[in-house]
């Protein structure tokens, strides 16, 4: 309790609290589960993509070397052989430019090179250091490194005009034109790919979001619920859903229908023992004695210990009941005037103050109890003013009503403030009551998760502060 009697508000486990991802929601576990997928399935289909462009650009790559090849082959086959001549650029410019990476050669087989392009300046290509080498139709391909570091794809084939004239014709291209190209290809697949997969992420996300506002219709009308405003759950519900809000609402009946059944017992139970105990005390009075004086006392012990725990079972099972909401407001005015009644003659008044749209979520009667016992004991010791001031504090599931109850008369030490919460223990034998009053607030306060507690009043007396659950105005 601070210095001006206000109790702190007490924590919630089930509180609200600043929005932060939850990493064990359906929402986020459906969204990671579709992007971890989406992440997998589009980056093996960007390797797919670029392994057919790359099949499909090197062959393209290999069919434009072999039109080159039968382009030189056709033009040395028009000749004399042994007098072989210059067959010209066939088409390609670059065969013209000094190192450009495309490059033809004739050479004698087994012997010096004959003809080459210009692009081979004074350089050679020798086939045996060719790598990766198959042979298709007689037409042999490779790979290899020109005189300038390029990576060279290769063609060659041998032709014969004679037996003495066998010439080995080769056609080279750069290769690294062709990597640049795959590189780009395999760049703009990827990027468009992590466009589409992030669209396709976000759509993911709203589609469950949507499809996920079912369940949070169903805990909003369980707020509802909860809060009293509604009796039960109220549809429509998606068909996956119906059988369970049949279900709950089927089980809010039944716990409903088992607290009547507890009430009923408690009654009865309250009448069948009540009965007999005053047919003993009546006895005891009309025999007189030591005895029959000893049994009466024990008998009414025996009373206060009956009343004491049936009201706590009525109280549990009436704390339980789901949407039950009070009204504060109502409740008080008809206590201060009650009050006024029965004090008007020593002059106490009774002033109240409620904040607007306090309720209490919970049951009417036990607001009565908690508050009824504060005031009234609160006019037993006035002197002459009792102030009752209700405060609503919190938003949500935190919301707390906080009842205060001052007096100006004598107060309490610390101590009797411990002893007067005690079942059964009065102060003052001289004042009215059955010194259960202070101790029924208690456990009442307790039950429903709430908290008593007293202090010093600034009006000179005690300060009685009860805290309970606030319903949502």
């Amino acid at each position: 309790m601070s210095g001006d009697g206000r109790l702190a508000r007490p924590a919630r486990a089930g509180g609200r609290r600043g929005w932060r991802p939850r990493l064990d929601s359906l929402a986020f576990r459906l969204v990671a589960g579709a992007a971890v997928w989406a992440a997998i399935a589009l980056v093996a289909a960007a390797l797919i993509l670029t392994a057919l462009y790359r099949d499909t650009v090197e062959r393209g790559f290999d069919e434009r070397l072999a039109v080159y090849l039968k382009t030189l082959v056709g033009n040395l086959a028009n000749q004399t052989p042994g007098q072989l001549g210059d067959p010209g650029n066939l088409g390609e410019q670059r065969f013209e430019l000094i190192y450009s990476g495309w490059y033809w050669q004739v050479r004698q087989e087994g012997g010096p090179v004959v003809l080459a392009s210009r692009s081979l300046a004074t350089d050679t290509l020798d086939l045996a250091k060719a790598r990766d080498a198959k042979t298709v139709d007689g037409v042999e391909s490779a790979v290899m490194t020109g005189p300038d570091g390029q990576e060279l794809r290769v063609l060659s084939r041998t032709i014969i005009f004679d037996a003495d004239h066998r010439y080995d014709v080769l056609i080279a291209g750069n290769a690294s034109d062709l990597e640049q190209e795959i590189r780009s290809f395999r760049t703009s697949v990827m990027l468009t790919l992590a466009v589409f997969g992030a669209g396709l992420i976000a759509a993911t996300g709203v589609l469950i979001r949507l499809g996920l506002r079912p369940l949070d219709r169903v805990r909003r009308s369980l707020a509802e619920m909860r809060s009293g405003r509604e009796q039960r759950l109220e549809g429509p519900f998606p068909a996956e859903l119906e059988p369970l809000a049949r279900e709950l609402n089927a089980l809010i009946a039944s716990n409903q229908e088992i607290i009547e059944r507890a009430r009923t017992h408690v009654g009865n139970l309250a009448h069948a023992l009540k009965t007999p105990l005053s047919v003993i005390t009546n006895e005891a009075r009309s025999a007189g004695g030591p005895l029959a004086a000893k049994v009466i006392e024990q008998a009414e012990i025996m009373r206060m210990q009956i009343n004491h725990h049936l009201d706590r079972a009525r109280i549990a099972a009436r704390s339980k009941v789901i949407g039950a909401v009070t009204e504060v407001q109502p409740v008080l005015e008809r206590l201060v005037r009650a009050m006024g009644r029965i004090h008007g003659d020593r002059g106490i008044e009774v002033a109240l103050t409620v904040a607007p749209g306090a309720r209490f979520r919970g049951e009417q009667q036990d607001l009565e109890e908690i508050t009824g016992n504060l005031v009234d004991n609160a006019c037993k010791w006035a002197a002459s003013r009792v102030a009752v001031t209700v405060e609503r504090i919190g938003e949500g599931e935190d919301a707390v009503v906080v009842v205060r109850v001052d007096d100006d008369g004598p107060g309490l030490t610390e101590a009797e403030m411990a002893e007067a919460t005690r079942r059964g223990r009065r102060l003052d034998e001289s004042k009215p009551g059955s010194g259960l009053g202070l101790s029924i607030v208690t456990d009442l306060a307790g039950l429903y998760g709430g908290d008593f507690a007293m202090d010093r009043s600034p009006l000179g007396g005690l300060r009685a502060v009860v805290t309970l659950p606030a319903a949502d105005a």
